[in-house]
């Protein structure tokens, strides 16, 4: 129960981006140093976070590459579209409402298809919030664009949950993952406690509860597929570098997000005019 409310308090607490661990105290100063200079007047005050408040601020994070901090990303990364590209004039600024990856990113749709990928996490409220306005969008979207989702695994938490999501979805049970993000959103039931073991259980009882066997929801939470799908999830995760979800990528070129969009709806729509843009229209 006390992990229960643990992971609880984890969802509840964290925003849906990824943030570093706080920085480790400095060493204790030797007796023969000579003492530290004043800090300046206008300095910011030193702040120390504790084992749960650290936790509750990584809950949603992995621990940031060593070899790409931002400073680097930001310089593997292009802020002027492709001379192909023909988005609306004025309309969608490159490095503002969007990034255009370098490298590009390979994608696994068919020749003359657009992948539109969104990488999200079942206790995200934000992807949560932007499920409806996808799920209108995917009953009217042009024929050559190829939706595919991938939950991003940071820490052990979103690995539960992604086990989830391949799981129900090799079930074919999409209907339960919409249930999974509505119980997780609306009823604040966490479907993952403090390990693999208890996550395992509290799922196959929700996935019991709604019509599946105990045997049938093993074998697919064991079997191959979702074992490779969660390695997948991994590397798009590291490969796009995920800093926060709901996060989109256009055919492996363009990158990103309600924020940058300026809220759902443009989102919805700066996604249809890169995809538009990438097929050629």
């Amino acid at each position: 129960m006390r992990r229960l409310i643990a992971v609880m308090a984890l969802l509840a607490l964290g925003a849906c981006s990824r943030q570093p661990p706080a920085p480790p105290a400095p060493p204790p100063a030797a007796t023969s140093a000579a003492p530290a200079a004043p800090a300046p007047e206008n300095a910011a005050p030193a702040t120390v976070q504790s084992t749960v408040e650290q936790a509750a601020a990584s809950q949603e994070s992995g621990v940031p590459d060593a070899d790409h901090t931002p400073g680097d990303a930001s310089l593997e990364r292009i802020a002027g579209a492709p001379a192909a590209a023909q988005l609306p004039p004025g309309k969608w600024q490159p490095g503002v409402n969007y990034t255009v990856l370098v490298p590009a990113q390979p994608t696994s749709v068919a020749p003359g298809k657009v992948e539109v990928l969104e990488v999200f996490w079942l206790g995200c409220p934000h992807c949560y919030a932007l499920e409806p306005l996808l799920k209108a969008w995917l009953k009217v979207k042009p024929g050559y664009v190829e939706f595919v989702r991938v939950p991003v695994i940071w820490q052990p938490i979103h690995r539960y949950h992604a086990h989830l999501y391949y799981t129900l979805d090799a079930l074919g049970r999409q209907d339960l993952i919409n249930k999974a993000f509505e119980t997780i959103a609306q009823q604040h039931v966490p479907l993952a406690g403090g390990d693999e073991a208890e996550s395992f259980k509290l799922q196959q009882q929700f996935a019991t509860a709604n019509g599946v066997s105990a045997d049938d929801f093993a074998k697919a939470y064991n079997s191959f597929s979702v074992a490779a799908n969660l390695k997948r999830a991994e590397e798009v995760t590291q490969a796009y570098r995920v800093e926060g979800v709901p996060f989109i990528a256009v055919n492996g070129k363009y990158a990103t997000e309600v924020s940058k969009a300026g809220g759902e709806t443009q989102l919805i729509e700066l996604i249809g005019d890169l995809a538009a843009a990438e097929h050629g229209h």
